[in-house]
């Protein structure tokens, strides 16, 4: 047992001139202070304390000699030039020594800090400091320090040594054995004459020209708690479960995989093949003749489709794939293309009722090249994103293990487990989901475009003129997408904090875009966004989360602006959509010609359009779309959210979801049907959303607040003992983005045996 003494002493004099020293000297050092103590505050205001009380450098018996009585000295001196009381106390500490397991109260003020001592049992290996306090203020450091002569127990030493946390109403430090070579640590406690450091505001009774207060009541009820942490058990069994766990998904799709395989090789050898396999790709097994009806096997068409039995669209012929094609005519050269009004953009796109063949009329490998762009760009966009990341997260982590500074990152310690250098480990790992997902995705992709390249390659009809263009560069680039938010997720769980938040964020502005380029691009293959625009306008976005993020708060200028562009790119976007990008204003070279052309516009296009709309289903989709994101300017102009990031990620997911269950809808309307695979993906894609935002709105830290407000929100892990609620959200967040975009790769799969010509455009 390790026995400490504790000095108290009181003056009663006010004269800072001539303070009453204090000297103890014990066997291995000397500590010092003075009555008043002064500790010195912001904007040079100080605070005096006239009762002092500190904790000796305790002494602890050696084998060799045993328990030996110490002799201290304590020197009492002033320079004052007259007689000056003061009272001293010395007394023996009784629970100095901390147990596992066992709560421990005691009370502490900025004059009068405590520490206490603890060791290792022989069994554990890493302990978990939990301090609670009943009361917000006063602001409160813990630390954990080397036994090392003297500690450092005031608040203008505190931080030299050791580890420490700011707190308010709670703390936690997870300390372990390798630490610390002699298998034992102080546990400081420091009372903070001020409370900003922890979000509070200076005291109301030194405001105005007094700067100097004396014996400020600052008293705060503790309690600190040591309970062992996690072994190297738990830690091996947090790798398994989170590998198996995505692994298994690459066993369900091997085992969906040979199903399908094994269906197609019955239905070829019984020489029919069903249009509706959900595979996205189709095969023929022999020629196409007319006298195959239509339906009945994956190469066949009907007799209305030909003429005396030929084989359609075929390279050999001369025509370029991908042209648009119609059996029902006579030969090519029996007629008159008239190329320039079948280029014409404006005849086609303007048509009441559009078709798949009126928006697939560009060269099908020019397209496919111009998707691709999608796919390289972001591997680009990721390599130079990434590269500095990682080096600025290790730097961070590098500062915190060496100044001790756990302020600095804002996780959840009381499910923090350290790894190495890093200090969440937990945190980092259940980010593995994602990219075992997003390879896992494509991979699939890959599957589809190595089956839809062999079918072009044998000149099946229906890769050419039947069924959604197949263009997989987007679905790439989704695939890359979601592995990259894993990689920067964890990056920036390393140390989360106000610097690198949109490290997390910044793929998911992506993923929501490109899910929706996509989802557009499905029946609209000709006049999609190209790449260059549609990342340039994400960069333009996340500009945005930034300036949200450090304006946001206050400002009701950057509210105000942000309302008006996101207004007005709602209008612009709409204009576009629905005038599928031919919308112009155009008249004389005069000023007054364009203002006459833009009234003429606003008249016929939007006053008559509204009252009786010539694409109704088009304006009903818009008016929606438009309520909604007007509703979310209004809102942030009005209650001005504080976490901008996720209002603004908020945007995005509400329009993807507004868009996609439009499109469904109208599918369900034209006559299309789900298949099972894509309506499997659709309820499990909603079901593991609504798990995983419940997840996600368990808020658990926050740096938008300090680190010690944080604290307040930290919870003890719920998986595992490993992981606690976000990892939760990470796990499934993962497995719900993988759903989604299965959703959007299977979701036109029953349309694969049908005409271009026949597939209506919404």
């Amino acid at each position: 047992q390790v026995d400490a003494v504790r000095v108290y002493v009181n003056s009663s004099s006010e004269n800072l001139r001539y303070p009453v020293l204090f000297v103890v000297r014990q066997q291995k050092g000397v500590l010092s202070w003075q009555v008043p103590l002064i500790f010195r505050g912001l904007y040079q205001r100080t605070y005096n304390y006239q009762e002092v009380s500190r904790t000796l450098c305790p002494s602890e018996p050696t084998p060799e000699t045993g328990p030996s009585d110490q002799t201290i000295f304590v020197d009492v001196a002033s320079m004052a030039p007259f007689n000056i009381a003061y009272e001293l106390l010395v007394t023996r500490l009784k629970n100095f020594q901390l147990e596992t397991n066992k709560a421990f109260n005691f009370i502490a003020s900025p004059s009068q800090p405590q520490y206490f001592l603890y060791k290792f049992p022989q069994d554990v290996d890493s302990v978990i400091i939990k301090v609670v306090s009943d009361v917000v203020y006063p602001c409160s450091v813990v630390s954990v320090q080397d036994i090392v002569c003297p500690v450092y127990d005031l608040d203008h030493n505190v931080e030299f040594n050791g580890v420490y946390q700011s707190m308010t109403k709670q703390a936690a430090i997870t300390v372990q054995r390798k630490d610390f070579p002699g298998e034992q640590f102080f546990i400081v406690f420091v009372i903070k004459p001020e409370d900003y450091a922890c979000g509070g505001s200076v005291p109301s009774s030194i405001h105005g020209n007094v700067n100097r207060t004396w014996n400020l009541q600052r008293t705060k009820n503790l309690q600190v708690t040591i309970v062992p942490s996690i072994n190297k058990s738990v830690y091996v069994q947090a790798m398994f479960f989170s590998f198996l766990s995505f692994l298994s998904f690459y066993l369900g799709s091997v085992v969906v995989a040979f199903v399908h395989y094994i269906r197609v090789r019955r239905k070829a050898s019984a020489g029919r093949l069903s249009p509706e396999d959900g595979s996205g790709i189709m095969t023929s097994s022999h020629p196409i003749t007319a006298s195959t009806p239509e339906g009945s096997s994956y190469g066949a068409i009907d007799e209305s489709s030909s003429s005396g039995g030929r084989q359609l669209s075929s390279p050999e012929r001369g025509l370029p794939a991908g042209s648009d094609t119609d059996s029902s005519v006579e030969e090519e050269s029996d007629f008159d293309t008239m190329p320039e009004i079948e280029s014409d953009k404006n005849v086609i796109r303007t048509k009441v009722f559009l078709y798949l063949s009126d928006l697939s009329r560009k060269d099908r490998r020019i397209v496919s090249k111009k998707y691709k762009i999608y796919f390289w760009n972001i591997i680009t966009i990721a390599v130079f994103y990434a590269l500095p990341v990682i080096q600025l997260v290790i730097t961070y982590q590098t500062v915190v293990n060496v100044t001790g500074n756990q302020d600095i990152c804002y996780y959840n310690f009381l499910c923090a487990h350290p790894l190495g250098v890093l200090s969440a480990f937990n945190n980092i790992l259940s980010n593995v989901g994602h990219m075992l997902l997003g390879f896992l995705f494509l991979l699939i992709v890959l599957r589809r475009d190595v089956l839809h390249r062999r079918a072009m390659e044998m000149k099946d009809v229906y890769t050419l003129d039947y069924g959604i263009p197949k263009h997989f560069g987007l679905f790439y680039a989704m695939g890359i997408a979601l592995m990259m938010e894993g990689v920067l997720s964890a990056c920036y769980h390393v140390c989360p904090n106000y610097s690198n938040f949109q490290f997390d964020t910044s793929f998911m502005y992506m993923i929501a875009g490109l899910c929706m380029l996509k989802l557009y691009q499905t029946r609209h293959p000709d006049i999609n966004a190209s790449a260059y625009s549609a990342y340039a306008s994400f960069a333009v976005v996340i500009c945005l989360a930034v300036l949200g993020v450090v304006f946001g708060k206050n400002d009701t200028w950057f509210w105000v602006i942000f309302s008006i562009i996101h207004v007005l790119a709602s209008l612009a976007l709409s204009t576009q959509i629905y005038y599928m990008g031919r919308f112009k204003i155009d008249g004389p070279d005069s000023d007054l010609g364009i203002f006459r052309r833009v009234a003429m516009v606003l008249y016929t296009d939007c006053i008559q359009q509204c009252s009786r709309p010539m694409y109704m289903d088009r304006m009903v989709l818009l008016i929606v779309g438009n309520l909604v994101n007007w509703s979310f300017a209004i809102f942030g102009l009005v209650y001005r959210p504080r976490d901008f990031a996720s209002y603004l990620l908020g945007i995005f997911i509400c329009n993807l979801l507004l868009y996609l269950a439009f499109y469904i809808i109208m599918k369900l309307r034209s006559s299309e049907k789900l298949l099972p695979i894509p309506l499997f993906c659709i309820v499990a894609t909603a079901v593991v959303w609504a798990a995983a935002l419940y997840f996600f709105f368990q808020t658990l830290s926050s740096w938008e607040e300090t680190p010690a407000e944080s604290r307040e929100k930290n919870r003890p892990c719920i998986l595992l003992g490993f992981f606690d609620d976000h990892d939760v959200w990470h796990f499934l967040s993962a497995a719900a983005l993988f759903f989604s975009f299965l959703v959007l790769l299977t979701l036109d799969d029953d349309l694969d045996a049908v005409r271009r010509d026949k597939i209506p455009v919404f």
